[in-house]
């Protein structure tokens, strides 16, 4: 295959992959690694590093949108990247000196908890209820838009979210991925936050985790310009689109077709990691 080919290839999955992940919240490396393992044999830990470039151009290109239309929830998010950088350091770090075919296995895992993910029930509407402290000392409580109205949601379970956004930090910095999953039902289940605002906050968290995770592939040789470069072009134009699609669509159809593409995967990446193919 000549180069030239390799790089439009990647370029079409990577669109496809910023735009499934910019409309259901999961970061386009649920769809990037397992088509630069399984399709083009790439070594997993060059796919994970660039999985987290496209994670920052993914994150870039749908919470800038997400921001000017009001959905994010900026505070929150800010609060939880904490969480989540401090948490995806340590990942990055035991992703050095963890054997490929256990990478593979655990990245399996994580894909069937996320298809699981996208097809739950949702919290559409919020929580109003919510008398959390912690929520009014650091001012999360907040509104968003709904048929050209704002409607107003309280947060509960501040400390719970906090220690998820962690866990989901650690998982970001391990498997290369945007760990969307957890951070969305961090903010759905746990904190009670209205399922497109805890979708749109994710999108805006994911940059700045996935970039604590690069730093530390970057300085270990893991991110190939050749293999980033069509990555982060094709993931920030779906992320454009999957952003402005999210606001006129019903992607609950999509979320289910998205959920069996990626159980598939994640048996693939499980049986080869088992049989030690990766």
């Amino acid at each position: 295959m000549s180069i030239l080919l390799f790089s439009l290839i990647l370029l079409a999955g990577a669109f496809m992959a910023g735009l499934l992940g910019s409309l259901t919240g999961l970061g386009g490396g649920v769809v990037l690694i397992p088509l630069l393992t399984l399709v083009f044999h790439v070594d997993i830990r060059y796919a994970v590093g660039a999985s987290l470039v496209a994670s920052i151009a993914n994150s870039s290109g749908a919470a800038a949108a997400y921001i000017k239309e009001g959905i994010t929830n900026v505070r929150i998010g800010m609060f939880l990247e904490i969480a989540t950088t401090t948490g995806a350091i340590i990942g990055a770090l035991l992703a050095i000196y963890t054997p490929t075919s256990l990478v593979a296995i655990l990245f399996g895992v994580v894909l069937l908890f996320s298809a699981a993910m996208t097809i739950r029930k949702k919290n559409e509407h919020g929580d109003n209820t919510s008398n959390s402290k912690l929520a009014r000392i650091l001012k999360l409580n907040n509104s968003y838009p709904v048929n050209g109205e704002m409607v107003p949601y309280k947060v509960r379970g501040v400390g719970g979210g906090y220690a998820l956004m962690t866990l989901a930090g650690i998982v970001s910095g391990l498997l290369g991925i945007g760990s969307g999953a957890l951070k969305v039902l961090a903010m759905d289940n746990v904190m009670r936050i209205p399922f497109k605002v805890s979708t749109t906050t994710s999108n805006f968290m994911i940059g700045v985790t996935a970039a604590a995770s690069a730093v530390v592939y970057l300085q270990r040789g893991y991110i190939d310009p050749g293999i980033a470069m069509p990555v982060v072009l094709g993931v920030l134009a779906g992320a454009f689109g999957g952003s402005k699609l999210l606001m006129k669509m019903d992607v609950k159809k999509l979320r289910l077709l998205f959920s069996v593409v990626i159980s598939a995967l994640a048996i693939q990446m499980i049986y080869n990691g088992l049989t030690g193919k990766l």
